[in-house]
């Protein structure tokens, strides 16, 4: 981004058929942002999707751990013997039954904080933030709140009668002509004021 060397916009980056990623989404990282793809989503080898929402803040060192990094568990040992090779690779089969919890979903307008993990096949719901530091093991709610490893929700943006007022409104899907006459709303003003700025 101009001015911004260390942020990047996701979505003209990504190549990957397994990561969707929404307009305006970015990732923060003074190393090598542009490399979002290959650093930050890990053992990501289908089918099992990352999707990531519009408008999303990740925070420098946010990872998403897919559900290729899993291992066998229903036996004495989780080593993945076959990977390795040799006579080893007549038993493939033994890794096809991995546990999947299918895609990652990330909503719109999430805001992910500096070192975070995402587990496989969570859903974050839109609005939501995610402190520093967790590790997201199960689904955050919609304006939620959460930190801690494992993250658990901390408190909720809004009561769940604002929560379902603002759902309705997605102003993440507002045109965009009308969303930047909007901003000041849609970033300082209440639901009632954002309620009173929906397109007709």
């Amino acid at each position: 981004m101009e001015g911004q060397p260390r942020v990047v916009l996701l979505k003209p980056l990504v190549t990957s058929p397994l990561i969707e990623v929404g307009e305006f989404s970015y990732y923060d990282d003074p190393d090598d942002p542009t490399a979002f793809e290959t650093r930050n989503v890990l053992h990501h080898y289908g089918p099992e999707k990352l999707v990531i929402g519009k408008f999303c803040a990740l925070a420098t060192g946010v990872r998403f751990l897919m559900n290729g990094a899993n291992h066998r568990m229903d036996g004495p040992s989780t080593f993945p013997f076959p990977m390795m090779g040799g006579s080893w690779t007549d038993h493939r089969d033994l890794l096809a039954d991995l546990p999947v919890r299918g895609d990652t979903v990330i909503g719109n307008d999430v805001w992910i904080g500096h070192g975070t993990t995402v587990m496989p096949g969570v859903r974050i719901g839109h609005g939501a933030i995610i402190a520093a530091g967790s590790v997201v093991t199960r689904d955050v709610p919609d304006y939620a709140i959460a930190g801690g490893n494992p993250a658990h929700v901390i408190r909720h943006r809004y009561d769940e009668k604002d929560t379902a007022r603002l759902l309705a409104l997605a102003w993440w899907d507002w045109p965009l002509d009308h969303l930047t006459a909007h901003l000041p709303t849609i970033m300082s003003g209440t639901v009632d004021a954002l309620e009173a700025a929906a397109p007709h």
